[in-house]
């Protein structure tokens, strides 16, 4: 079955940004290309066994096991050695990456507190997204009685799109509630 997100991309981005009449072959319409969540824990500096549990609630919302990042500088005024764990990322692509996306703008953008919409200015000049959130527990998938601590994550989203403005325009299609901008609301 294929994810609502996946479906909206193929019907609706790709067929608006064929009318555009920008791109001459439609292998060169922008798509995602991956999506990574990080998270980055300054507490298992002093206590590691922490990051087994950051794993397991990042494992748990991206599907996929995720792995425990070390830190590549010695930096000795937060105590910090190299190669020490520091934190813990995944990587989707594909299938999970597509069922990531719809879980995160239908169910856990909405439960962010006093969620009044993402930047639109989070771009990194290369057509890619970058985002945080304060609280990993807004993941349905998160039992929030055997949470130990609240911790923020990072999500993001890598494009094939050249220009942060095609990577807007695709994504703004594909219902991402982008602050300021109208145009999801006038296209439904």
């Amino acid at each position: 079955m294929m994810s609502v997100s996946k479906k909206l991309y193929k019907e609706k981005v790709c067929s608006r940004f064929k009318q555009k009449g920008i791109y001459k072959n439609s292998m060169q319409i922008p798509k995602i290309e991956k999506i990574v969540l990080s998270m980055c824990v300054s507490q298992a500096v002093k206590n590691p066994k922490i990051l087994k549990s950051v794993q397991e609630d990042l494992s748990l919302i991206a599907g996929q096991r995720a792995v425990i990042t070390k830190a590549k500088k010695a930096i000795s005024n937060f105590k910090l050695r190299e190669g020490m764990p520091l934190g813990v990322r995944v990587t989707l692509r594909r299938e999970l990456m597509w069922s990531f996306l719809d879980r995160l703008i239908h169910f856990a953008l909405p439960k962010v507190r006093d969620f009044k919409g993402l930047s639109p200015k989070a771009f990194d000049g290369k057509g890619n997204y970058n985002m945080g959130l304060k609280e990993h527990i807004v993941f349905s998938e998160i039992n929030y009685d055997k949470v130990e601590s609240i911790r923020g994550m990072n999500i993001t989203i890598k494009t094939s799109a050249k220009k942060d403005e095609e990577a807007r325009d695709m994504l703004s299609a594909m219902n991402f509630p982008f602050r300021g901008l109208r145009e999801n609301k006038k296209e439904e």
